[in-house]
């Protein structure tokens, strides 16, 4: 596992986050089992109540399921669900607010999409 902290985050939400890019980025599949709790408490030298927290999120949103006795899988259609939320994300963050600067400093539409081609491979 590669993952670095943000202190400015809360941990337990950066632990859901990690299992959701693992989720996205074909580390983790549908119906794989996820590391426990205390896999992730170990790792990121934190508390298990905490990573237990972070999978919780993912638990809710019926991304990760529970086999009693076993652990905690990746749940079917879960890939294609966390894209879906994530791209609406992107949308709100910084779609919207990529408009409305362009707005408000005066960049047509036409400007806008110029620009975006611009950046296009631009890694």
């Amino acid at each position: 596992m590669v993952f670095t902290m943000d202190d400015s985050r809360p941990i337990f939400m950066q632990i859901a986050e990690h299992i959701e890019d693992d989720i996205i980025a074909d580390r983790l599949l549908e119906e794989s089992q996820v590391p426990s709790t205390t896999q992730f408490a170990s790792f990121f030298k934190i508390n298990p109540a905490t990573a237990a927290k972070g999978v919780n999120l993912l638990v809710d949103e019926n991304i990760l399921y529970k086999k009693r006795g076993i652990g905690m899988f990746v749940a079917k259609g879960a890939k294609v669900r966390l894209m879906e939320k994530r791209k609406e994300s992107f949308y709100e963050q910084y779609v919207v607010a990529m408009i409305r600067e362009a707005e408000k400093i005066g960049v047509t539409k036409e400007e806008l999409t110029d620009m975006i081609r611009r950046g296009e491979g631009t890694n």
